[in-house]
């Protein structure tokens, strides 16, 4: 009663007259329901009504009786674009019984396990967005409102990132506001892309901050007159979207970080935890893939061969091969620190508490069969010809999702992490695939019409 009276009075002392009670669908898309603030206790105990069968992938029919979705207290966010509301994150339940099929659910069935064994998952994730407009014929183009963001190689820019500097203070200052410790903006490798970097945290408030991150974005963009996008790859000479993601295990106990190892032989400042971590993570990259990259557009990123002179800047930033490193972007996982790792794999467009679930799973599985990674590949992948690579025995990651499929359909460990949303998860998406295959593009026409 003390948190429920305590966040009563801070929002009293907010102005909020109204609450959303936010979810997300299979996809990772935000699904809400507007509660006035009158009705806080009943969308704590109760929870807003929702059909499920309207929702994709929460595994439910016409007939199936109501979803509920129940607010948590500490996911309490004001709404920095319209401040008389806020946003709670929220668990479904349906007759009174906790609902597997909840994404959010489901990631914290899989960190309570994790804490079980005394380990909590502490994640920070790196959003990267575009900002586009919208013609007329329904086709895009970078967000430039000056004209001058036309760089081969924009990252950096200052010119470039001039028009946008306006939205990115408005985003930072409004979700420093909120205590997200942004450290960082900037433009990134594509035109219209950018990135905004803030402090991690355990796992499940970081999946709900990325949820709300994507939410503002929405909003503070359309203020300056640009459509936020966390597609992965809108544009096919232009560098994707990713949500990389970096990580480390700690004691619950007394949050000490379990990855970090001074005397480590192999020089990267990691423990033998740590490696087995990376070791599980590279096992089952190919399956976790379907996870962390789960849509069609997703693999237009992961291509393979996409490296040198692939995008207008020259490089994707993004690999294909399933390996780790040093502090090397070339690679899978690079160690951007002792103790420090990050998966560059991870697309924009995942749902952020089913990719974190499974990662997790990857990850203890490694340590409990104490799977060795091998030693850290220091070269340059880009650079690398693909029969050496193969013959090294170094494997590729999926390059479709039909591809990803597959290998999740025979993967029991991620299979597992996703709980029952994984059979609803694989066959959502193997329409997804089916659709697409049966799509005749332009470039379809323009290369075959008058081939024959």
């Amino acid at each position: 009663m003390a948190e429920r009276e305590s966040v009563q009075a801070k929002m009293q002392e907010d102005g909020i007259e109204f609450i959303l009670a936010q979810f997300v669908d299979i996809h990772g898309a935000a699904k809400v329901k507007m509660v006035p603030v009158e009705c806080f206790e009943d969308a704590i105990d109760v929870g807003a009504g929702f059909a499920g069968a309207a929702v994709w992938g929460v595994g439910q029919g016409p007939h199936s009786h109501d979803m509920l979705a129940r607010i948590d207290l500490r996911s309490y966010t004001p709404l920095p674009w319209l401040p008389n509301t806020a946003r709670f994150a929220a668990d479904l339940f349906v007759d009174e019984e906790s609902y597997p099929y909840c994404a959010r659910t489901n990631l914290k069935r899989v960190l309570a396990a994790a804490e079980e064994k005394g380990f909590q998952f502490n994640v920070g994730m790196e959003p990267e967005h575009f900002l586009v407009s919208r013609r007329e014929d329904g086709s895009i183009v970078p967000w430039d409102p000056d004209n001058v963001d036309s760089l081969a190689k924009p990252c950096y820019d200052f010119r470039s990132m001039a028009p946008a500097m306006a939205y990115l203070q408005e985003l930072t200052s409004s979700l420093n506001q909120l205590g997200w410790g942004v450290y960082q903006t900037d433009h990134e490798d594509a035109n219209g892309q950018f990135e905004v970097n803030f402090d991690y945290q355990d796992a499940l408030t970081t999946a709900d901050r990325i949820t709300f991150f994507k939410m503002a974005t929405s909003q503070v963009a359309k203020k300056f007159g640009a459509i936020a996008t966390h597609m992965p790859k809108p544009f096919s000479d232009r560098t994707g979207s990713g949500l990389h993601v970096h990580f480390h295990l700690a004691e619950t106990i007394s949050g000490q970080g379990l990855f970090e190892d001074q005397n480590d032989p192999r020089g990267l400042g990691c423990s033998e935890m740590g490696y087995h971590f990376i070791g599980g993570v590279l096992k089952h990259a190919r399956a976790l893939c379907a996870v962390t990259s789960p849509t069609v557009n997703c693999y237009k990123r992961l291509q393979l061969g996409t490296g040198l002179y692939s995008s207008r800047s020259g490089f994707t930033w993004t690999p294909a091969f399933v390996t780790y490193g040093d502090n090397n972007r070339t690679q899978m996982i690079r160690t951007a620190g002792p103790g420090h790792f990050e998966d560059r794999t991870v697309s924009s467009g995942c749902n952020p508490y089913l990719a974190l679930a499974a990662y997790l799973a990857a990850g203890l599985d490694g340590i409990e069969n104490k799977i060795d990674p091998g030693e850290p590949n220091l070269g340059n992948m880009y650079e690398r010809p693909l029969h050496e690579v193969l013959e090294s025995g170094t494997k590729i990651l999926p390059q479709s999702l039909f591809e990803a499929l597959d290998e999740l359909r025979r993967d029991e460990v991620i299979k597992s992490a996703l709980g029952v949303i994984a059979d609803e998860f694989i066959s959502l998406k193997a329409k997804e695939w089916e659709t697409y295959d049966q799509q005749v593009t332009q470039w379809e026409i323009d290369e075959y019409l008058t081939f024959f």
